[in-house]
């Protein structure tokens, strides 16, 4: 605890200059400070002390970014004293708390209660930095200051704008799983229906006892295998730092990996997500359909990019860990030249043997703009290395895409709904 004065001490103190110039001696300069002095620790005694106020805290644990959640500092006065009080709660600038300071007056055996406002910016855990508490004397020439602990981080989900996307999708889904009358042909998915056979069917499906029956011959229809198992892994490196407008890379390869969960989910299958970049970070394992979206959303709120490479060969350990031959793997990382270089290909070759491989990137859409640009000379050669840049994308897909990856490449507006398209468009060819 501190003792601090307040501006009215030094007011108080004014006071005492025309005694001193009318009497301009050491010895009146030496009683009036000590008079002022007398006084000024007086009203500092008389004070409650801060460190006897009990402090509670009410505040939501989660709220959605961009959202605004009511909260309430709650303080009690155990003593016989009326607390004049100021109170400063100093939470990080991001959690969007409405004021950060107070002034109340708490009479003796009461509580009185501080109305809060958080509308966070930032994504991830939020806690109160330092919570001061100041007494002030009866007078108000003193205050004593004291810290109380109130904890109550806030936690700030990702807002999950694509969940907008998500009704269209699931209506193509439906479709491809044949509750429109549409139905796959073809191997590696369950039997649905027999019908009779026109041209352009595989004569792999043909269904030779039933044809032998009823003496024409008929095909078996097939509908997308359910409870598949999807396997996220979200690139936590370096290269997720870059902010694409807004936010972060990072965000909007949540975003994407969100509303695959979500789709997943409602075409039943189970999916996992994995953070990595040098070591495995948070993951979602074994999350039921119903729980797994809030699981993820709850999960990756404090995930924050780390400035290191990606160690590929321990993501494909990772990988080879966590599913089994036949899973989708989703990996969502930059599709740029230098994580080539850092032994994303090699590895890519080794998953894509194995299991249907979805490589998904979010662009930078100033690239667009820039390779637009032909208004002086700056701009030209502005324009010129958006389009080197642009075309090193082109060459990474490409080599991505020739050892048995699907690259899905769009910018942050896009890409979650790209790679929803690219989950659909593997349940439609049967693959999944």
């Amino acid at each position: 605890m501190r003792i601090s004065l307040t501006p009215r001490a030094a007011l108080v103190a004014l006071f005492a200059l025309p005694v001193i110039v009318l009497w301009p001696t050491w010895w009146v300069l030496l009683i009036l400070a000590a008079l002022w002095t007398v006084v000024v620790l007086a009203d500092a005694l008389a004070a409650t002390d801060p460190r006897t106020l009990r402090v509670r805290r009410e505040t939501p644990t989660q709220v959605r970014l961009g959202n605004t959640v009511s909260g309430r500092l709650l303080l009690t006065n155990p003593t016989s004293r009326t607390a004049s009080l100021e109170v400063r709660d100093a939470w990080n600038p991001t959690a969007g708390l409405a004021e950060q300071r107070s002034t109340l007056r708490l009479p003796a055996q009461e509580r009185r209660a501080i109305a809060q406002s958080f509308t966070p910016t930032r994504r991830g855990e939020h806690r109160s930095r330092e919570l001061l508490i100041a007494s002030r004397g009866p007078w108000g020439l003193a205050r004593r200051t004291a810290r109380a602990t109130a904890p109550g981080p806030l936690l700030a989900l990702h807002p999950f704008g694509a969940r907008r996307h998500l009704p269209s999708r699931v209506q193509r889904l439906r479709e491809i799983e044949g509750l429109a009358s549409i139905h796959q042909r073809g191997q590696g998915t369950e039997f649905d229906s027999l019908r009779d056979f026109v041209d352009g069917d595989d004569v792999r499906s043909i269904d030779w006892r039933a044809t032998a029956r009823r003496r024409s011959v008929v095909v078996r229809t097939w509908r997308p295998e359910r409870d598949r198992h999807v396997l996220i892994v979200v690139d936590t490196s370096r290269t997720s730092a870059g902010r694409l407008g807004e936010a972060t890379r990072l965000d909007a390869a949540f975003d994407a990996a969100l509303l695959l969960t979500a789709l997943a989910g409602q075409a039943g299958d189970r999916v996992d997500l994995v953070c990595v970049d040098r070591i495995p970070h948070v993951s979602v394992l074994g999350s039921t359909r119903t729980k797994v979206l809030h699981d993820m959303v709850a999960a990756t709120a404090a995930v924050d990019p780390a400035l290191v490479e990606t160690d590929w060969e321990l993501t494909a350990s990772t990988i080879a860990e966590r599913t089994r031959r036949g899973s989708l793997v989703v990996l969502i990382t930059p599709v740029e030249s230098s994580v080539i270089d850092s032994g994303l290909l090699p590895v890519a070759a080794r998953l894509a043997k194995d299991h249907p491989l979805v490589v998904a990137s979010v662009s930078d859409p100033a690239l667009e703009e820039l390779a637009a640009g032909r208004g002086d000379l700056e701009a030209v050669y502005r324009a010129a290395a958006a389009e080197q840049a642009r075309a090193e994308r082109t060459g990474v897909s490409q080599a991505l895409e020739r050892v048995g990856a699907h690259v899905v490449d769009a910018p942050p507006e896009r890409a979650p709904q790209a790679l929803a398209d690219a989950y659909l468009a593997l349940k439609a060819a049967g693959r999944l």
